[in-house]
């Protein structure tokens, strides 16, 4: 189910600026920033205000339509959930960021229900350390 039949099944408004804000998450196919989305909002409604983006983000982030990850540079990016489940592996030196299938950490989320009785939201992680080239 797409975000915009969630937000109508959950009965929430379809406002033009909430769609485009959805679209605008929907238009990549990796990552991106609020700013980002807001700049691609302002092109075709050049009224909306940058709280709309982070008012629409923040409810798709709730109803687990989105996910938000900041891989170390302390900007934001967000992605919608529906594209791929995936993780990322950041290097603390260089900031290369690669990513990491989820089938990788479903034996991490089994070993903590199992081990610990704790269900791990294994969804969308940012792994920092350092990458191949640094180690060096």
């Amino acid at each position: 189910m797409s975000c915009i039949e969630s937000l109508q099944k959950k009965g929430y408004r379809l406002t033009p600026q909430r769609v485009m804000v959805v679209d605008a998450l929907h238009s990549v196919e990796s990552h991106i920033s609020a700013e980002e989305i807001f700049a691609k909002l302002k092109e075709k409604y050049p009224y909306a205000n940058i709280s709309t983006v982070y008012r629409t983000l923040d409810l798709l982030k709730e109803l687990g339509l989105a996910a938000e990850i900041e891989v170390g540079d302390g900007i934001s990016r967000y992605h919608a959930r529906e594209h791929s489940k995936h993780h990322h592996l950041i290097c603390n030196k260089c900031g290369k960021a690669m990513e990491l299938p989820e089938a990788d950490l479903q034996p991490l989320a089994v070993s903590l229900l199992t081990d610990h009785k704790f269900k791990a939201d294994v969804r969308h992680l940012a792994i920092f350390g350092l990458c191949s080239k640094c180690q060096l």
